[in-house]
Parts: structure tokens; sequence; C-alpha cells
């Protein structure tokens, strides 16, 4: 019996000096003292088996060109710089033009006072020369009521009559009263909501669908803005404070709470602005502010100049509330929450989808905070100070300011409704007994009345639907369209 002989091992062969290495460049340039050469018979050196990547921080004007290097020591391009600066401008200009109309809605919402006794006024005085059309065909005989009337018989008390100012216009009764509301208001409680309220002002023959995209230029300079101070300010406090801290560490929530009450705040006059413009109506001859620098010189003009913008109370206070508190719900609230769940193992890179869902329920809740805070900034924005007159606004506004955070909170409950959009009792006409003379009264109140008629809570919360979907849709697309990939694989060497 033969044997085969063995294989070969020519061919596997593998020289030292050509065999695969994963040394990374900056570890295979240095020579290392201790490692002695192949030449020799020692052992070749073992490269690390880890480095942590020093990849710069994240830039998203930059994203948008992406042969932008600044490592390269030429320095940067100015065209291209001038190119994407431009890119993404359009690009937040586009973005804030698209939720501009909800966000439009909502702050006219919030800002229209709904009096809790508004209703039906009281029937004025009725014409007496005004007759039935059953009255005239039973007259046969064309004789006089009065020829009947007993001259002996007391006279009745006259109707009331409407009441006419110094200067001889009617006096408002009722914010619902139709004859004497200004033709540049929008008729009160007859939106309940973001939608309707946007279809009110599209349809209304001095606003117009155009006036949905009031303050647009302000709002998306106050985007921009906002979007470049704040990490540069949370970088700047980072250095101060914690100039050892390493890039992997997390930072405490001091720093980002910080950066954006900071932020906020030397970008308040623009959100002012930005409230004033909104609010006004579109009619020339009722318009207070022609644009935001008219708008800027004359708040700074009127009411207090820079300081008054930044340091009044009815403005300071309402801005840190709303500037802490956001941060505050969206940092720390889905850690509180996953914690109290007994979910304290649950990450953003280890769970996402659960992560998601904690973030999804955190701004749900914290919009009870928040919102009402929101609201009542609003307020205290719109009404005026120092010397200035007061402003027509498209929706009814309280004729009486607050006087502060706590003041208007307690005014909007107790003196305001929240039963929108309001709905006027029909009235019947009741004929007396011998069918000559005519009475107006309301419909008896047999049906349930909502207890929201007797609070303005509702008020507090105006734009909480939109805002419970606008997170609906965040978290859609944050679960079906995936987070972005941090490391692209392994590398073709």
């Amino acid at each position: 019996m033969s044997i085969n002989p063995p294989p070969s091992l020519r061919d596997l062969y593998i020289d030292p000096d050509k065999a695969w290495a994963f040394v990374p460049p900056a570890a295979a340039s240095v020579p290392n003292p201790n490692a002695t050469s192949p030449a020799s018979g020692g052992a070749t050196a073992i490269a690390p088996a880890y480095q942590w990547s020093t990849r710069p921080s994240h830039n998203s004007i930059f994203d948008l060109s992406p042969s932008l290097d600044l490592s390269e020591p030429s320095g940067i391009n100015a065209a291209q710089l001038f190119r994407a600066v431009v890119a993404s401008a359009v690009l937040q200009y586009t973005s804030t033009a698209i939720v501009m109309p909800w966000e439009v809605g909502k702050l006219l919402l919030q800002v229209q006072w709904v009096p809790r006794d508004a209703g039906e006024p009281e029937p004025l005085a009725v014409d007496p020369t005004e007759e039935d059309n059953d009255d005239a065909l039973s007259d046969d005989s064309g004789e006089n009521d009065s020829y009947f009337a007993d001259p002996n018989a007391t006279p009745s008390a006259p109707a009331p009559r409407a009441r006419v100012d110094d200067q001889g216009y009617v006096i408002r009764r009722s914010v619902l009263e139709e004859g004497t509301r200004p033709d540049y208001i929008i008729p009160v409680g007859s939106a309940d909501g973001v939608w309707g309220m946007m279809k009110r002002v599209g349809r209304h023959r001095t606003e117009g669908w155009l006036a949905l995209w009031k303050g647009l230029f302000t709002s998306t300079v106050n985007e921009i803005l906002s979007d470049t101070l704040q990490p540069m300010i949370h970088g700047f406090l980072q250095s101060l404070f914690f100039p050892s801290m390493s890039p992997f560490q997390q930072p405490p929530i001091i720093l980002p709470v910080a950066s954006h009450l900071l932020t906020g705040l030397i970008l308040s006059p623009l959100d002012l602005i930005r409230t004033r413009l909104i609010i006004q109506s579109c009619l020339p001859r009722h318009r207070k502010y022609s644009g935001p620098l008219d708008a800027f010189r004359q708040i700074v003009r009127d009411e207090g100049g820079l300081r008054g913008m930044y340091l009044h109370p009815h403005l300071l206070i309402p801005t840190i509330l709303d500037n802490a508190l956001r941060p505050i719900v969206s940092l720390a609230l889905p850690g509180m929450m996953t914690t109290y769940f007994g979910w304290g193992h649950i990450t953003e890179d280890t769970h996402p989808v659960a992560w998601s869902m904690a973030e999804l329920g955190s701004s749900c809740l914290g919009l009870l905070v928040t919102l009402p805070i929101e609201t009542i900034r609003r307020r205290l924005q719109a009404q005026m100070r120092g010397s200035a007159e007061a402003m027509k606004g498209c929706v009814e506004l309280r004729p009486a300011p607050y006087n502060g955070v706590v003041d208007a909170f307690w005014h909007i409950l107790t003196e305001e409704r929240s039963d929108l959009p309001i709905r006027r009792r029909p009235r019947r006409r009741r004929m007396s007994k011998k069918g000559k003379e005519k009475e107006e009264q309301g419909e008896e109140q047999d049906e349930y009345e909502s207890w929201w008629r007797h609070t303005g809570l509702g008020q507090l919360y105006r734009g909480l639907g939109m805002r419970l979907g606008a997170s609906a849709i965040v978290f859609g697309l944050t679960l079906f369209g995936g987070g972005e990939e941090t490391d692209g694989g392994w590398a073709e060497i």
C-alpha cells in the first residue's frame, strides 16, 4: 500500500515584513526603544488595541458644504463659506415659514381676552313703528291702537337706550355686540383651537391668509441667533467652570439650562417684537408698527429703552421662567421618569425606542407647566408700558393691564371663560294676549351648562392639542426614521 506524500507548505509561507499590521499611523511612525528589530531575532512590538477618536465637534452650517475643511492650513474658502451660510439661512427661513401659521394661531388664542360675562346683551329699545305682518292683516278698521288706551293709566318706563360717549360714539356693552365691535377685531370666542383661529384669520376681511405669516422674518432671525448663540455660550461656560472635563463626560445639567437661559435673555427683545407684530392689525390706519426696526425704535423711545426691554419685571420674570423651565423639562424629566418606573438602565444609546417613549411622556407632562407660563408671558408682552399708546390688536385684548405674573394668572382663572366657541342663545318672540304687542326673551336654560363656563383654566392651555400632536409626530419620525450612524463601519485599508 502506497502512502501519499504531505502537501507542500511553500505557498503558505508569509514574510513577516509583509504581514498585516493593524497599527495606527501615529503609533507606527514613532519608534519604540523597547522593541527589537526582526533581524536580531527579537519579538515585534505590539501596537495599542484602541485609541480614542479626535473627531471635531459637530457644525450644522458646514454640513451643507463638506468641502470646507477647517484643519487645512490654507484656510476657509470665502465663496464656499458664503454659499453655506446662505443655504443655512434659506433652510431655516423655509422651515420657519412652514410652522408659522400654527404659531400665529396659537399666539392669538393665548392673548385673546374672553371675559366670563361675555354673552348676549340686553335688548335695546324697539322701534314703535315696527309692526308684525299678521297685525297689519288683522287690522281691518285701520284705527289707531291709541284710541283704545286708557288716558288715566300710568305711563310705562321706556326701554333702555344705547349709551354714547362725549364724542357721540355708542359705548360697547359686551364683546359679543356686533354693532359696536371694531371692524379690525376678530369676533371673540369664535375659534376653539389653533386650526379654528387660523381659519378665522384667513377669512377675516381685514386680515387675510397672508396674515398667518406675520413676524416671519423676526422669527427666522430669532431662531438662527438662538441656534448659534446657545452652543457658543454652553462651550464658554464649560471651559470657564469645568476646564478639565473630558469631551466624553456628560456635563452637569446646570450648564445646558444656564446656556438656554442666557440665550433667551439676550434674545428677549426679538421675542417681544415678534409678539407685537403678530398681534397688531393688518389695516394700515390701525397698524402700530411698520416692521421690526420700527417696532424696536418705538419700544425703545416710549417704553423705557433697552433697560425697559430687558429689566422690566413684567418682561424679565416671565422670560426667566419660560427659558429655564423648557430645558429642565426636556433634559431632566426623561431621566426622572425612567428612574421612577424602575427603568434606570435605559439610555439613549442602549434603548433608543424606550428612551423616545420617555421623551414623549416627559414632553406631554411638561406642557402642563410650561404652557401656562408661556401664555402669561404673551399676555404681558401684549400690554403697553410707559408712555406708549394702546395697541389695536386683531383680537380682543384685556382693557386693564396686568400687574405681574401672579396677577395675570389669577385674573385669567377668575374673570375669563373657557367654553369656546361661544354659542349665542337663540331668542324667540312671544305674542301677548291681544296679539298686538311683541316681546323678546331668552330661552330657558334647561340644558346642562359646562363648568368651563365659570373658569378660565382652559385659557391657560390654548394650543395644547397642537403641541401634543407635534410631540407625537416627532416621536413617530424618531421611531420609524431611525437615528444617524456615528460610525461608518470597516474602512478600506
